[in-house]
């Protein structure tokens, strides 16, 4: 049987929600059951590591910690982590490490290219660090790697998670240009809660993201995170928003403080309230809605497509 592990949660907070059944669990630092995960391993794992620092590529599976890492790594997928490895943003709730990047690295679309042809992918997903640093926030190769894949992996579909770019259409046209299947911009949290947890982001450049890549004859998703101290009220406002720009697809699923410097968790949210959000926004009409404690952006990607 895997090892199943626990990683402590650090400066527990206490919760102003409604929903405080499982505030005894952050008094004590546990993670209730739904959220232990296998620990990472596996022949699958082993040779995926190997592969990506071969490359010298990144993932965000690893650089954000993710909690399904074992899940998808041991099936032979990942999420590939373009730009570098290090953000010139400092979201409160992300474990990528932020600071003044190193210079574009020119040869990372190619060997990106290569490793999703050595892995026999079907389907990939493309994210990156912010880099606020350059006049073009990097979409020059974020377009690059996207035809680089393509080309050498013809039929291949390609998902991309990408920055808001803050809104600059020049940057974000490269982006839509390049025909992604899926374009993804996470949404991350409520409008309340964007200067504590996204001080260099704007809800309304999220958006506007979603909005114009819709126009554009995109397929477009979005990402939250539920325990930041969110209210019912204003989840379901965002869910509405979401749909009134004509997003497609919606993941929602527990924040995790990846550290003691980042956010505290504010509640952990039980996965009966996780469905009731599901068949909300089925409701509202989203295509899909993956919606459940471990449920991350690129969780069963190969499915939204």
């Amino acid at each position: 049987m895997a090892e199943l592990i626990e990683l402590p949660i650090l400066q527990p907070a206490t919760s102003s929600s409604e929903h405080t059944s499982n505030n005894s669990l952050l008094d004590e630092g546990r993670r209730p059951a739904w959220l232990k995960v296998k620990a990472p391993g596996g022949e699958n794992y082993a040779m995926l590591k190997g592969m990506m620092r071969s490359k010298k590529l990144h993932t965000v599976c690893e650089e954000a910690r993710c909690p399904n890492i074992s899940e998808c790594w041991s099936a032979g997928t990942a999420t590939f982590m373009i730009l570098g490895d290090t953000c010139t943003r400092s979201c409160g709730f992300c474990a990528v490490k932020t600071g003044r990047p190193l210079m574009l690295d020119t040869q990372e679309p190619q060997r990106v290219a290569e490793a999703v042809h050595s892995m026999n992918l079907r389907h990939t997903v493309i994210t990156s660090v912010n880099r606020d640093e350059l006049a073009d926030g990097g979409s020059i190769v974020f377009s690059e790697t996207i035809h680089a894949v393509r080309t050498m992996n013809p039929g291949v579909t390609i998902e991309v998670l990408i920055p808001d770019f803050k809104g600059k259409k020049e940057n974000l046209q490269r982006i839509f240009d390049a025909r992604p299947d899926i374009l993804n911009h996470n949404t991350e949290t409520v409008p309340r809660l964007y200067r504590r947890v996204r001080p260099q982001a704007k809800y309304h450049w999220t958006l506007s993201v979603l909005e114009e890549s819709k126009k554009q004859g995109l397929r477009t998703k979005t990402g939250i995170m539920l325990g930041l101290g969110e209210t019912h009220e204003e989840l379901v406002q965002v869910m509405k928003d979401l749909r009134s720009v004509g997003t497609d697809i919606l993941t929602l699923g527990q924040y995790l403080q990846p550290t003691k410097l980042h956010l505290p968790v504010e509640r952990f949210v039980h996965p009966q309230e996780f469905a009731e959000y599901k068949h909300i926004g089925e409701d509202m009409g989203f295509d899909l809605v993956e919606s459940g404690p471990l449920v991350r952006s690129s969780y069963h990607a190969e499915r939204h497509v």
